[in-house]
Order: C-alpha cells, then structure tokens, then sequence
C-alpha cells in the first residue's frame, strides 16, 4: 500500500456544496463538530475519477476501463458495485487567508490544523515541534499570548481584530518551511506564506474563519424589465482563493487478477495487459496530483474550484 498526502492551493473561491440550505443561503459543506469548511471525499473521489475517465485528445490511451476497475465499478442495471483500490480522506484547511490592515495579508493556522497535518506528514516531529510551542505560548506561559507569528511582533490587525505587540510572540518556522517545499514553489502569492503565517487558538481561528469565507448574493433579473425576479435572490459563500487545504490518499494492492467469463462489453486481457493497465493508471494519477490543476466542488462554470495540486509520499 502506498500513501500520499495532496496540497490544494485555492486559484479561485471554493464552493464545496452542503447537504442542506437555510433560507436563501447556499451554504457549503463543514464539519459538524467545528463548524469549520471542508471538501468531502465523495467530491474529490468523484473529480479525480473523472478526469481519469474522460475521452483524450491529446494522444494518451483511453484510460476509461482501467479506471473504472481501479476507483471500483459503480451500479448499473442493478448489478453489485465493486471495491476500488484507490481511498481518499477528506481536505481539511491548513492555512486560511486573512485582510490585515497593517499586513495586507496572512495566513492564519491553529493548533487543530496543525494537529491533522501532523498526523499525515511525512515528519510528523517538525510539526509536533511547533504545536508544542503554540500550546506552550497560549495555555502554559506566565505570559500566555494570543498569537504565534512568522514575523516582527508589531500591532497586527486581524479582520475586525487588533493584536498588540506584547500578545504576539515570533517563532522560528524553518521546519514547516521545509515541509512544503513543493508548494511554496508554485506561482502565485504562497509563495509568501511562511513569511506571514499566524498560529492562533482554535477558538479565535473559528471566529476568524467565519469572518473570511466569500460571500456573494445572487439575483435573476426578468429579460424585459430588467427587475428581479420574484424568489431569485440567494447568498453564496465559498472558501476564499490563496486558501491552502490538504487531503491524504492511498493506493491499495492491485487485486489478483481473473480474466472475466462470459458475454461482457469490456475487452478482454491478459494478466500481462492487466498488469500494464494497472501500472498506467496508478502512475497516472500521481501525475495528475502533482504540480497539476483542478477544478473542486460546484459552480464551476462561474470558475470556483481551481486549484493548483501538490503532491508527496508519505
């Protein structure tokens, strides 16, 4: 078995979608014990599948049948759906992108967070270093803090919030640094990430992310008149772009294989072509969550979703 933890560093604002609706709010998907934002499994699962089993244009084999054996056969014509060997986790957020009136923009983390990278990471000691220090500073100190910072411990304004500089404390965050090398590496504004991170308390990290999801309201106009239509409006949120979340995933052992009897519609192999087919997905699907691009959740034809995908084994 093979695991690996994916980076998803947000192009465009996220809507992941929720299960339910209040009013005229299209909410998105959270956990239910910390109301925090997440990507569901089922939707990743369901993207990657499809990027995988979509016709190619571009001279690569048709990946099509392999697919369908390796993420598992779906029901049809009530026949018994199959177990993939592929799993994936949910995405959880990692870093969220702040306004700061004195810094433009940070990232804000916490100890939660940091606590689930850890259990994932490759090094789960570099992480588990600075949790410790973050807990320290909040919980143990003489002179407990309200934040960890990257940078200079001067007055820091947090959305509606302001730190003065003797309730920040700066730490050395060479470690993490280290740790996402490949993202860090990528275009685009994370490329400044670990020199505005903010580590805060889970408590104050839920109001703060509360504050920064994207809200949008909607209205349908009528075509003559150009008034709003009786019951279109509706409020959107979405998970802010320059957000950073991450997903672990796993490949399992190929299954024996057993060439299939019968009249069937999928072509028939040898266990030498088998094993060929096998080796193509796999490497294929690391390829497609390393240094790729990928649209995630709904409204895609308003361009949500976009993300830039990093990849590394655990």
């Amino acid at each position: 078995m093979s695991d690996y933890l994916t980076y998803l560093y947000l192009l465009t604002p996220l809507h992941t979608g929720a299960s339910s609706q209040e009013g005229n709010l299209m909410g998105i998907a959270r956990e239910v014990h910390t109301e925090f934002p997440y990507l569901p499994s089922s939707s990743l699962r369901g993207r990657i599948r499809a990027e995988l089993e979509k016709p190619r244009t571009d001279g690569e084999s048709d990946l099509s049948a392999a697919a369908s054996n390796f993420f598992g056969k779906k029901i049809v014509d009530s026949s018994q759906p199959t177990e993939g060997e592929v799993w994936f986790a949910d995405a959880t957020l990692l870093f969220f992108p702040i306004a700061s009136l004195s810094h433009h923009l940070v990232w804000i983390t916490c100890p939660l967070w940091l606590e689930r990278w850890c259990r994932w990471s490759a090094q789960p000691e570099k992480v588990s270093s600075i949790i410790q220090k973050c807990y320290n500073h909040f919980y143990t100190s003489q002179n407990p803090k309200s934040a960890v910072v990257s940078f200079p411990p001067n007055q820091l304004y947090l959305q509606t919030s302001i730190m003065q500089s003797k309730e920040l404390v700066m730490e050395d965050f060479t470690d993490l640094n280290d740790l996402l090398t490949d993202l860090l590496g990528t275009p685009g504004l994370v490329t400044q990430l670990m020199k505005k991170v903010v580590v805060i308390t889970n408590e104050d990290c839920a109001a703060l992310v509360e504050m920064g999801l994207q809200r949008e309201v909607r209205v349908a106009l009528e075509s003559d008149s150009k008034t709003v239509k009786g019951g279109s409006f509706r409020s959107e949120e979405a998970i802010p772009p320059e957000a950073i979340m991450f997903f672990p995933w796993g490949t399992k052992p190929p299954k024996p294989y057993r060439p299939q009897e019968g009249d069937t519609n999928e072509p028939k192999l040898t266990a030498e072509e088998k094993q060929q087919q096998d080796e193509t997905i796999r490497n294929t699907l690391k390829a497609r969550l390393t240094s790729q691009r990928m649209q995630f959740g709904g409204l895609e034809s308003l361009g949500r979703g976009w993300s830039e995908l990093v990849t590394e084994a655990r």
